[in-house]
């Protein structure tokens, strides 16, 4: 009779667990508004020189896609609509993330989109520090 009890569920739930559930909630909440308080900061801040809004946004949408499924449900929506533009900031929310690849590639993109193409200098500052590189390592 004893191991039946022991294995049938607990009808009811302590004080404990139920405090813990809700301080949990309240912690998550927490986090995707300090979230979305980031990303809204990181897109105002994007504009000026320097390259700190960015970084922002990938911390603000780190917090909100971990702590918020509505929000993961709809970022994976969003990125089977439109997988270029999502493919940058998921290589920046990775574990250990490319930033210098995904800024280099962000770059020519820019200058792809902006710049005509006998302006462009970002290819050819590419094209030539690789040949220097190649002449440094054969010496």
């Amino acid at each position: 009779m004893t191991a039946l009890a022991l294995a049938m569920p607990r009808a009811q739930r302590t004080a404990d667990d139920l405090a813990r559930e809700l301080v949990a909630r309240f912690l998550r909440v927490i986090l995707v508004t300090l979230g979305v308080l980031l990303v809204i900061g990181g897109i105002l801040i994007a504009p000026l020189p320097g390259p700190m809004g960015l970084p922002l946004t990938v911390v603000g949408l780190m917090l909100v896609l971990r702590n918020s499924f509505k929000a993961r449900k709809q970022f994976v929506r969003f990125q089977h609509a439109h997988p270029k533009l999502i493919f940058p900031l998921r290589r920046l929310l990775r574990r250990e993330p490319e930033v210098v690849l995904v800024a280099w590639q962000q770059t020519l993109r820019v200058e792809r989109l902006i710049v005509p193409r006998r302006w462009r200098m970002a290819v050819r500052w590419r094209k030539s520090f690789k040949q220097r590189a190649v002449k440094r390592s054969q010496r």
